[in-house]
């Protein structure tokens, strides 16, 4: 199980580059407003032990400390990557955090991108959307078209309406990247027609700037779960490559 501190790495991202992370939630906990049978981070009733999250002040200390020393290091950042232990816009000085971040990678690393990676369950809030904007890479999430498969697959907060989620992402216009985790359970598969011809048609209305499409690479908190490998998927999202749209396919990676 993984648990971050608040500013964290740099890592080699396969879908991001070398990526300096930021965990907005507890360094000894897990706080989400999705408990995917997938999450590299367990499920959430196993990361109750620390609930206190790193407030605004203490975000901005940590990634200007750690940003003057990658760059006295001559370390290269492609991005500056919220991400972490849970949903990072549960954090309520996410949209504070935002403004920070951006005038720290103006001043520290420019050429860097400010990404964010977002189960999408708050892009409807005013105040988050808005701070999702700013961002060079909002990468948000839908992993099934259907609440009924949602709840398989995210087990998602109650409240949860894939329908609402979708109308909130429509007002980003297709600047954001839509990621989708591509896998099959006992009870769910990517690659089923319901499954996959109901997400293009969700990706045909939005029309992102960028489709992240990526399979289980560690181990999960649910059991029997396979992995698709980038040929499966390349094969399944391959109309929408022919209709134009931009996708980046990262398979299992091999050992």
């Amino acid at each position: 199980m993984m648990r971050e501190e608040t500013v964290f790495g740099p890592i080699h991202s396969r879908r991001l580059g070398n990526s300096l992370g930021i965990n907005l939630l507890p360094v000894n906990g897990k706080i989400c407003s999705f408990d995917c049978i997938y999450c590299e981070c367990g499920w959430n009733k196993d990361g109750l032990a620390d609930t206190k999250l790193p407030d605004a002040a203490q975000v901005r200390g940590a990634l200007e400390d750690k940003l003057s020393e990658l760059m006295l290091a001559d370390m290269k950042i492609d991005s500056i990557t919220f991400s972490g232990d849970g949903e990072p816009t549960l954090n309520p000085e996410f949209p504070r955090i935002i403004d920070d971040t951006l005038r720290l990678r103006d001043t520290f690393y420019p050429e860097a991108k400010v990404s964010v990676l977002s189960n999408a369950t708050r892009v409807h809030v005013p105040e988050v959307f808005e701070a999702l904007r700013k961002v060079d890479n909002p990468i948000l999430k839908i992993d099934a078209p259907t609440n009924e498969l949602i709840a398989l697959i995210d087990r998602p907060a109650p409240g949860y309406d894939i329908a609402r989620v979708i109308e909130a992402l429509g007002a980003f216009e297709g600047d954001f990247v839509l990621q989708t985790m591509f896998l099959r359970s006992p009870e769910f598969d990517s690659a089923s027609p319901e499954v996959l011809e109901g997400w293009k048609a969700i990706v045909r209305n939005l029309r992102p700037r960028e489709v992240m499409v990526y399979t289980i690479d560690r181990p999960t908190p649910a059991q029997n779960l396979e992995a698709f490998t980038e040929e499966e998927m390349r094969t399944l999202v391959q109309p929408l490559i022919d209709e134009g749209f931009k996708i980046q396919i990262k398979g299992k990676q091999k050992k």
